[in-house]
């Protein structure tokens, strides 16, 4: 099983895993068709179905055209709402595309119908996989646009929280560098959010991605699965493990991006007068 990590849209992630035997291939969250395709055609790969983990447009948006250039192409999903659906799939549901085997894990909070797949070959010496959209991120987790504290939790400890140590994290977007900047903002002693987040700056600085991550690594660095950690208890004055999900989720909702410097030629014309004329006309 081989994993491509495609960066598209403005920090998005979409991924092709493939059957190395036998070069079919499934998408997660298709949002870019053309991108998609030109990936299919450099791997020699052929595109049997895709798994979307939500509605929205971001990760979503791919799904009609490609079922148009795909005839008979399954589209697995837990929401009405995914554009081109074939195929509504429950939690715990487990699906096989040759090797690869699939389990699907119903995460709503984010998105009512979010779902993750965590994907396995039997007998394989390789680790697992986790596609977990935008339920969990590296050193972060999702919005509760369509859910509550009480869900994220129950996703982030029973379900997503009980896998495998050595599963690899492929989540929806490449936010690293802002989560563990919270996160070292929540725990600001804690050495591995340190190494993680000057290690994720450096592939920043590189246009590298920063998936996959471990989930024995984010135990130990992300902030919303050490809910029940003193330090974090105590930035957030709570005990309660829900309601100190709720405290640092509005927290990192509020974790501004820190003001850019302004560039030096930009202030040195504004001081010489340059945008004067342009400023007076409006």
């Amino acid at each position: 099983m081989k994993v491509k990590v495609i960066s598209v849209l403005e920090d998005n992630y979409m991924y092709l895993v493939m059957d190395e035997s036998t070069r079919d291939a499934v998408a997660v969250d298709a949002a870019v068709p053309k991108r998609l395709l030109e990936i299919l055609r450099k791997e020699d790969a052929v595109l049997r179905a895709i798994l979307t983990t939500h509605h929205h447009w971001d990760h979503a948006r791919g799904n009609e055209e490609l079922a148009q250039l795909f005839p008979g192409l399954r589209v697995f999903g837990a929401d009405e709402r995914i554009g081109a659906l074939t195929h509504k799939v429950t939690h715990g549901q487990e699906l096989t595309f040759g090797a690869i085997r699939v389990r699907c894990l119903f995460t709503p909070c984010h998105t009512s119908g979010h779902m993750c797949y965590f994907m396995w070959e039997d007998d394989s010496p390789d680790a697992p996989a986790l596609f977990s959209g935008d339920t969990l991120f590296v050193g972060g987790c999702g919005q509760f646009f369509e859910g509550t504290a009480e869900q994220m939790h129950t996703n982030l400890t029973q379900i997503l929280g009980t896998l495998p140590e050595d599963t690899k994290i492929f989540c929806g977007h490449e936010c690293t560098v802002r989560n563990l900047k919270f996160a070292l903002k929540v725990e600001p002693e804690n050495e591995t959010v340190k190494e993680k987040l000057a290690w994720a700056k450096q592939r920043d600085e590189d246009d590298l991605p920063t998936v996959p991550s471990t989930l024995r690594e984010e135990f130990l660095y992300n902030p919303f699965l050490r809910v029940t950690e003193e330090p974090v208890q105590r930035f957030t004055g709570r005990t309660d493990p829900v309601e100190v999900l709720r405290a640092l989720r509005s927290e990192r909702d509020n974790f501004k991006k820190p003001k850019e410097r302004p560039n030096p030629q930009a202030m040195l014309a504004f001081d010489w007068g340059l945008f004067g004329p342009f400023l007076d006309k409006k």
